[in-house]
């Protein structure tokens, strides 16, 4: 019998009153793959993304991630709903970077890396310390420990956000569509901290529009519309022959928006060698 993937989502349903987000998802994730989704704003990305780590209840189905249901326990067929402080020790094991920053703006740098793991995994401030000027190296800003967050561009506090949730040494990051808020010429160096992740294992859901990345670092690419997976498969598949109308359609939108057909990603960012399309 084969090893189950880090993720498993099946019949995933989540509904906000009259309106049903999600219908239905079903999507398997492998320990060490990047799985991007993508679609057009309402389709249910960023809604599938906070179930995982129970940001959302969700309202039908089963959510595992490593092995544990997600929220809930089961016993002789029925679910059982954790306890907060249940559902926050699941949410250790998963690293989560949003469209905003969140940084505490009195604490600096180093401070904002190094709180959860001090308070919530009880280590030693002097221990994680040093990992997180490691961390810090990693994302390319270790010059800037005591610097507070409002002394930084929206790029450098989202790779320090980045390093935060890594220092938690997570099984699993999901990124919520993390170059959105940020100006054009930003979004270089966070993509680049990201594939870094991608080449060094980490299994990774990212929601993102940038389709150079979800062409180039992507195992595994999942186009959502109206709440279900219309399309999924390969990024050169679904990317460069799509098989679904509502999938080329959106393929076309995007490709209006830029006129080279993508994103402008720096050549770092690119796999060595691979043409713009």
């Amino acid at each position: 019998m084969g090893m189950q993937p880090l993720v498993r989502a099946v019949n995933v349903t989540k509904a906000f009153g009259h309106n049903e987000v999600l219908k239905g998802i079903d999507l398997s994730v492998e320990s060490g793959q990047v799985v991007t989704l993508l679609g057009p704003s309402g389709s249910g990305k960023t809604t599938f993304l906070r179930c995982i780590n129970q940001l959302e209840t969700i309202d039908g189905g089963r959510i595992w991630v490593d092995g544990d249901l997600m929220g809930y326990r089961e016993d002789g067929g029925k679910l059982y709903r954790l306890t907060d402080r249940q559902i926050a020790a699941q949410r250790r094991n998963i690293g989560m970077v949003f469209q905003r920053f969140n940084l505490f703006p009195h604490k600096t740098v180093l401070e904002n890396i190094c709180e959860a793991p001090v308070v919530v995994q009880g280590r030693k401030r002097r221990a994680v310390e040093q990992e997180a000027l490691t961390l810090l190296e990693r994302v390319g800003l270790q010059d800037k420990p005591r610097a507070y967050p409002n002394q930084l561009s929206g790029g450098q506090q989202q790779r320090v956000a980045i390093a935060r949730a890594l220092a938690m040494s997570p099984k699993l990051m999901l990124f919520d569509e993390p170059t959105s808020a940020l100006d054009p010429e930003l979004v270089g160096d966070v993509l680049a901290v990201m594939r870094d992740l991608a080449l060094s294992g980490m299994t990774m859901v990212v929601v993102t529009h940038e389709m150079a990345f979800a062409r180039d670092v992507s195992d595994h690419v999942v186009f959502m519309d109206g709440g279900v997976v219309v399309e999924e498969g390969p990024p050169k598949e679904v990317l460069v022959n799509p098989q679904h109308n509502r999938t080329r359609n959106f393929l076309q939108r995007v490709r209006e928006e830029h006129a080279d057909g993508v994103e402008e990603v720096p050549d770092h960012v690119r796999q060595p060698g691979e043409p713009v399309d």
